[in-house]
């Protein structure tokens, strides 16, 4: 029986994952112990699906390169901007995904996504390269997420930031991260207008068992081991957003999780102890969804995925959605 059969997964996903095992095989250095091998690996395998599954960057966005002040020396970013919007922006800190170990915005399934979702939503995205474990556990990372925002207020004028709508996003463990940065601006009295949550790791305490087949499909069979070493021996209650002690007077928050992600469980949990204290909560679960498949575009399923994704946005930044659709590469709209 193949990983996709208990879960009768669409077609399209089902080849994805084939794909993935079949790039791996070729891929000694992916899951080494070695934490640059292990990022090379997994940076090939990245780019190489998504020239495969993720439709390209579309035109309309200015994509240029920033150092922004680190707690521990400058950070870098890419500036993902519509090119025809004059002005301030409303502005999203970005944090990509990789497992807290891996993962950098020079991916191309990072880049092209970022740019697709900037341009459709009318929101300027800040994508952020921020430090890995296991040599940067927490709270390195939220502190630079946290240092990000301070900067992108600090030059606001600058870097066409709108400071009245800024806030901060995640995909994954960068969303892990996401979440920790946006209690870490609550408890510093720093307002932060949104905070977009996509298929969160909302806790970082173990999964379901080893036997259920969402865990091979999405990825993960080594959660709880890479979520210890990002962890690093730090109280719960500090580094697992599920697990803090208040989540009154949060940033208004929208949450996406994959119906078939064993993360999935922790997100809903998360969307319901934000509104038990009185946070805005919009939750959406993405159907027939695995935890990586919402950057799988040649898909309808992530391509509604990334529709939900911006119109929320859209909304929740009260910005201007753009005039036309932007053409599909496919001559899809």
């Amino acid at each position: 029986m193949s990983i996709a059969d208990p879960l009768a997964l669409d077609a399209p996903v089902r080849t994805w994952l084939r794909r993935i095992d079949e790039i791996i095989a070729d891929l000694p250095e992916h899951g080494s112990p070695d934490p640059a091998a292990h990022r090379r690996a997994a940076w090939i395998l990245s780019d190489l699906l998504a020239a495969e599954f993720t439709d390209p960057a579309p035109p309309g966005i200015e994509a240029d390169e920033l150092r922004l002040a680190g707690p521990d020396g400058p950070l870098r970013a890419r500036r993902f901007r519509p090119a025809a919007a004059p002005g301030p922006l409303p502005t999203m800190l970005w944090l990509h995904g990789g497992g807290w170990v891996a993962g950098t915005i020079d991916e191309l399934l990072n880049e092209r996504t970022t740019a697709d979702r900037a341009l459709r939503s009318g929101v300027q995205i800040v994508a952020l390269e921020y430090r890995l474990a296991p040599e940067h556990p927490f709270p390195a990372p939220v502190d630079d997420a946290v240092a990000a925002l301070a900067a992108l207020r600090a030059r606001a004028s600058e870097l066409g930031v709108d400071p009245e709508r800024l806030g901060i996003g995640g995909n994954s463990a960068g969303a892990t991260i996401a979440a920790s940065a946006a209690l870490r601006e609550r408890d510093a009295g720093r307002r932060l207008h949104h905070q977009a949550l996509e298929v969160l790791p909302a806790t970082l305490r173990p999964l379901g068992g080893p036997s259920d087949p969402r865990r091979r499909a999405s990825g993960m069979d080594g959660a709880e081991h890479l979520a210890e070493i990002y962890r690093a021996g730090a109280p719960l209650a500090d580094c697992s957003p599920l697990d803090a002690a208040d989540h009154r007077g949060l940033a208004p928050a929208l949450i996406l999780a994959a119906e078939l992600d064993p993360l999935r469980d922790g997100a809903i949990a998360y969307a319901r102890t934000l509104e038990e204290a009185g946070v805005p909560v919009a939750l959406r679960v993405g159907a027939g969804h695995v935890h990586g498949s919402p950057g799988l575009t040649a898909w309808p399923g992530a391509r509604d995925w990334r529709d939900v994704f911006v119109a929320e946005i859209a909304a929740a930044y009260a910005s201007e959605r753009p005039h036309h659709p932007t053409p599909d590469p496919r001559g899809r709209r």
